[in-house]
Order: structure tokens, then sequence, then C-alpha cells
């Protein structure tokens, strides 16, 4: 069977070379009994693969179990797998086959296989070395014959460094690795999936199928999708139960896409250290610093003109004044540093020329604006990726989902 035939019979949508690669090497090892172990982000579809080596194997008519085992308990996982004898343990009213018994000549799938206790992974590494494995409360021997596909989301050589998973266990699963890419690495498969869910749900609901316009399916390829084809397929059968309006523009997707955690260039390399920043992620940083700043301060004085013309400062308030100042290394010549001011003192503060204080506030906020050196860089950077938002967004050091509210704030063409 070639590749475009088991992804018709298995109902795998996409043509990222990722996936085909991995998809591909299942259908190699398909035919023999080598263990295998798929790798990949949570919601990428890691049991599709299992399903797809089974079904085309010599096994295809014995048993497939699948098996979460991040979802059974510590006390009974052995039980689960193994199987028990009458009196194991409390509760153990009579004998009880295990998965690895009953699947004898099929598959057996480990889905979040990293989660297993040390104990058991002991009883597994027996199984897929010699075959054989006791039941709990039983000291007698049992032979299965079990071809073995496990499944994880975590790192594995960090679970192994830190004495969560065994070593040699992690070789002997992995004979053979698959990895299935994340859904933000197949932009070209996203909205191809998003027309299939779409369809699914239209037809499930009995409801016109949801569309999408082609800013919209801009938006949609440059989200990150963190949860990856789960989130999606989530995410489309919310648009198609509660909207209205079938056919989507970006403004209207927009609200139904999780806001990403947005990193600045203060914490995107966080992790390699401060000697790592290159000057232009530090020219960003002090940017948007200084721009949180001179909202502040104009929000202060907004607040304070406001006020019945009650200039008078809190000491938190003076000390953001003078951080203000101090930040930006740029305090003009006749500008003052306005002291604390405490409500007795509010009659001399108010004696002062008023129009010396609107000058230099004038100055202030035109001389430290920053609106325009941050418009005028997001147009250079969309320009000079020609309108590829995702390259401009790395560029500037900001997320797209960033980079595409920036654009609809200030207006820019692409």
């Amino acid at each position: 069977m070639n590749l475009q035939q088991v992804k018709q019979r298995f109902g795998i949508i996409g043509n990222a070379p990722l996936l085909n690669r991995a998809l591909e090497v299942a259908i190699q090892v398909a035919p023999t009994d080598i263990s295998v172990l798929v790798t990949g982000e949570s919601g990428t579809g890691k049991e599709i693969i299992p399903q797809v080596i089974h079904h085309l194997s010599s096994r295809k008519h014995g048993e497939y179990i699948a098996v979460n085992c991040g979802a059974i308990p510590e006390g009974t996982i052995d039980s689960e797998l193994f199987g028990h004898e009458k009196g194991a343990f409390t509760g153990a009213s009579g004998s009880r086959q295990g998965y690895f018994e009953v699947a004898n000549g099929g598959t057996i799938f480990l889905d979040e296989v990293a989660e297993l206790p040390m104990q058991t992974q002991v009883r597994l590494l027996r199984v897929l070395e010699t075959g054989e494995f006791i039941r709990v409360g039983s000291s007698k021997v049992i032979k299965t014959n079990v071809r073995v596909v496990a499944a994880t989301n975590e790192n594995m050589q960090k679970a192994i460094a830190s004495g969560k998973f065994r070593e040699d266990l992690f070789y002997r699963l992995s004979t053979v690795p698959i990895s299935l890419p994340p859904l933000r690495q197949r932009n070209e498969d996203i909205y191809l999936i998003f027309r299939k869910f779409a369809n699914d749900f239209a037809e499930k609901y009995r409801m016109p199928t949801i569309r999408l316009k082609e800013d919209a399916v801009q938006l949609l390829t440059e989200y990150s999708w963190p949860g990856n084809i789960r989130q999606l397929k989530n995410l489309v059968e919310q648009i198609s139960v509660i909207e209205t309006e079938r056919e989507l523009t970006a403004s209207i997707l927009f609200h139904y896409l999780p806001a990403e955690k947005e990193q600045l260039p203060a914490t995107m390399h966080a992790e390699q250290g401060a000697d790592n920043f290159t000057e232009r992620e530090l020219m960003y940083k002090i940017l948007f610093d200084m721009k949180k700043d001179l909202t502040d301060l104009k929000k202060l004085v907004v607040d304070m003109l406001n006020q019945n013309g009650d200039f008078s400062l809190s000491n938190d308030q003076s000390a953001m004044v003078n951080r203000f100042y101090q930040d930006l290394h740029q305090t003009p010549n006749n500008a003052k540093i306005l002291p604390p001011v405490s409500t007795s003192e509010h009659e001399n503060f108010v004696e002062e020329d008023e129009n010396d204080y609107y000058e230099n506030h004038e100055e202030v906020e035109i001389s430290l604006s920053l609106e325009n050196q941050e418009k005028e860089l997001i147009q250079k950077a969309l320009e000079k990726h020609k309108g590829k938002r995702k390259y401009a967004a790395s560029e500037l050091g900001i997320s797209e989902r960033t980079l595409y509210r920036k654009i609809k704030e200030y207006n820019l063409t692409e």
C-alpha cells in the first residue's frame, strides 16, 4: 500500500514533508515485529501511527489494544497490563487476564509510556526481551507474542537523566523512532485540516459549512497552534456551533484564537542569559519599555488635569515620574523632576507658573513619543519580507499575533 492509499484509508490530511516521512517509516516497519516509539507534542495525532502499523502488518487480524499509561493509577497499572490472581490484593475476588495476555498475537499501543512507574518499567522490559511475564500474585511464567508500539510527548533524554525512565527500556522501545511534527511546522496543511473539520461538523450539526476569507486563512496559518490538531478541531467545532456568520474574516477569527504567550525581547532568551542578547533585541526592549513609561506618564498627567486643577503628586506618582526621566537619560535642561508633594504643600505647587508647566509637559511628550518609531520599524520589516508576517515578526522579535494587532492599530499596508 502506497503513501496516498494509507492517507485515504486512515483519513490523514496533509502533505508536509515531515508528516510524509513519518508515515513512510511506519509503512516500512509495519510488516516486521520491531518495537516502535512515536514521539511528538500533545495533540499531533500520535495514535494514528500504531493503527497504521497494526493494520498493515501480519497481526492485523489479532487484537489491537490502546492503553493510556497516564490514566491508570499506579497501584493498578501492573494488574491492568499483566493480570492478577485471586487474592493478590484487596478486592481481587478472582483471577484476571492482563492486556499482554489478551493481545497475544496482536499489537499493544502504550500511549504516554513515560508515565509508567519504575516497577512496571522493569516488567515491561522483561516482556520485550523474553516475551514472558508473571501475573500479580502468581509465580507462574506466561508467554506472549505481542508487538509493542509506544508513544510519548516527553523529552525522553531528560526523563532518563532525571531517573524517571530506564535507559535500557528506552532503547528497547525505540528500535525504530518515529517523530510527528507539530502543526506549526505544517503550515501548508493547516487550512486543509480546517476545511476537513468544517465539513465534518457541518454534517454533524446540519448547518452550512463555515468558510474563511483570504485574510482569515493567513491568520489561521500564522497562528502557532500550541495544542496542535486537537486544538484546531475544538476551535472549528466551537465556531461551527456559535458563529452565525458562515464566512469568517480575520477579525472574526481573531476573537476565537486564544492569546499566545507574548515574548518581548526582554524574555525571549531568558534561558540563554543576558550575554546572548543581540544589539537589535536590546534596542527593541528599550523602545518597548520607554513606550510603556510614556503611556503611564500621559495617564498620570490626564488624571491630574481631570481632578479640578489638583496637581499634587503622591510619593508613588512622584517616584514614577523620576524613574521615567532617569531611565531615558534624556532629561531636558529646563524640565523639572517633580519631588513628592504632600497635601500641605499643594498651595505652593499651584502657585508655580502654569505656562511653564504646560511647556515642559509638551516638550517631554513630543520628544519622547515612540509611536512613530515603532510604526516605522514595523513597516520596514513588512517591506523587507514582502508582507510575510511570520518573517517580519521574527525580525522584530515579537509574536505574529502581536504583529497582527499592531498592523491593525497603525493601519499599515503589507
